[in-house]
């Protein structure tokens, strides 16, 4: 087998599993993108299997610590553990992700499953070259009634590969609904805008929500409506859901309706919206999109969140709450609170921590992949000024 030979200090030898071009020491037997290739440290010593693509930032990815090949067996395998391991999280695994990339041993796969529908990702060459391989493992492991291939995300070019959308299984669904927490969503994984729910914060609707009773909430970036709904779902007196996304709008009206509550939608630039509101609200929720994808532009991102941040504290009496949400690894944990406590000194507001939130169980962190931990979150409450 073809492989590489991987310089001293590099970082697989302290628990990663990326291999980086300036780590490579020496490539032999020809590897050709996409392979599965043997990993041997300075000594030649071996550190087990990779997936290759030499025209990616990162050159191989580590799935396995012995020999192994991505054949059906392998596959069926994996993703059976991943789906084991959602049913002893004990969450809905028929609405959850199933596979999460590194975290679950398949570097650059992704599986969201929707009740009888699936929605895939092949984010790394070597996955992609093997995905009717993964269509057959999931198959005999789930039975679903269709596989979307849903490959738009950005992150494809850094792998040399182009986005698109396709059938990998079965007829395309159209829009269907399904059930997230008591709460109803229309999804469409062929057509819609994104791969359907926000999974990773289905844990987070409920936690803010649980807050909500009574209170006056101002759901920013509403997306679907998925903070919306919930708190409006929990007896919140008033919800006003803003969205840049004329189409987000649509689908958070749309799911009001189908749930049976009123939500105010506007469509609006959050920034703009928050610089004239009103000081008409108890509770604030902050869930952006991420504003950085990486190192050279996350002080720019910073700044932003550091916007949002002070113009909602100064929205907030005493008693409010504010919740926050940062989806970019990028972006510590402690340097988002950082801004938060930078923001809240230029406000001359006084904040109390009351709850950290993170990424839902079936997007399971590893301890030596610092990446696979990118969701963060505080919900704090606007105290008197000391």
């Amino acid at each position: 087998m073809a492989g590489i030979i991987i310089s001293p200090r590099a970082r697989i030898f302290h628990g990663h599993e990326w291999i980086y071009a300036t780590e490579i020491k020496k490539t032999f037997g020809d590897p050709k993108p996409g392979d599965v290739i043997t990993l041997k440290d300075f000594r030649d010593r071996p550190l087990g299997t990779a997936i290759y693509n030499p025209q990616s930032q990162i050159v191989a990815r580590r799935f396995s610590r012995r020999k192994q090949d991505l054949d059906l067996d392998f596959f069926t395998r994996r993703i059976g553990q991943a789906i084991e391991h959602r049913k002893n999280s004990h969450i809905d695994e028929t609405l959850a992700r199933l596979v999460w990339s590194e975290s679950d041993g398949l570097p650059g796969l992704i599986v969201d499953r929707y009740g009888d529908h699936l929605s895939v990702q092949t984010l790394t060459l070597a996955m992609d070259l093997r995905k009717e391989i993964i269509r057959d493992a999931l198959i005999a492991l789930l039975n679903p009634k269709s596989i979307v291939l849903r490959n738009d995300s950005p992150y494809r070019k850094a792998e040399g590969m182009e986005p698109g959308i396709e059938m990998l299984h079965g007829e395309n669904p159209g829009a269907f609904q399904v059930n997230a927490n008591g709460i109803i969503f229309e999804v469409d994984l062929f057509d819609g805008q994104k791969t359907g729910l926000y999974l990773d914060q289905l844990q987070a609707h409920a936690e803010v929500a649980a807050l909500a009773k009574g209170k006056r909430v101002l759901d920013c970036f509403t997306n679907q409506g998925g903070f919306a709904l919930a708190c409006a779902k929990a007896g919140a007196a008033h919800v006003t859901a803003v969205d840049v996304s004329a189409s987000a709008c649509d689908a958070a009206r749309k799911n009001a309706a189908l749930n049976g509550v009123e939500i105010e939608v506007l469509e609006h630039n959050v920034f703009d919206f928050l610089k004239h509101a009103k000081p008409d609200y108890d509770m604030i929720i902050l869930d952006p999109p991420s504003f950085t994808r990486n190192k050279a532009t996350l002080m720019d991102a910073m700044r932003g969140y550091k916007e949002i941040h002070l113009r909602s504290l100064k929205l907030l009496d005493k008693g409010g709450l504010l919740s926050t949400f940062c989806c970019s690894y990028h972006a510590s944990r402690e340097l988002f609170m950082e801004n938060l406590v930078d923001a809240s000194v230029d406000a001359k507001k006084s904040a109390r921590f009351v709850m950290n939130h993170s990424q839902r169980a079936d997007h399971p962190i590893l301890i030596s992949i610092p990446e696979t931990g990118y969701l963060k979150g505080f919900t704090v409450e606007v105290i008197a000024s000391r």
